[in-house]
């Protein structure tokens, strides 16, 4: 543990920013699952609905520092890409 006083405040913000990164991410994980479960469904109305709200949390997380803007950008492409096979399947 540490004794100097600046480190132990550090610390303290070290973890709550942990929690908050480790929060946003599993929202992340989830809303991606989500679109990815109504993808392997074929069901393309809540598919596109779900599309959009993962792509706007990829851009909070990214926008917030939690990932990078670049991993946000790859992520995106990624779930619009299965978007259009499933559209063009239906």
């Amino acid at each position: 543990m540490a004794n100097i006083k600046s480190q132990i405040k550090r610390n303290r913000q070290n973890e709550k920013a942990r929690l908050r990164n480790k929060a946003v991410k599993s929202s992340l994980k989830t809303a991606i699952r989500k679109y990815n479960a109504a993808v392997e469904a074929g069901d393309v109305e809540s598919a596109g609905t779900l599309l959009v709200d993962a792509s706007r949390k990829l851009d909070q997380a990214a926008s917030k520092g939690v990932i990078h803007a670049n991993q946000a950008a790859n992520r995106k492409s990624a779930i619009a890409k299965k978007q259009l096979t499933v559209s063009a399947a239906a």
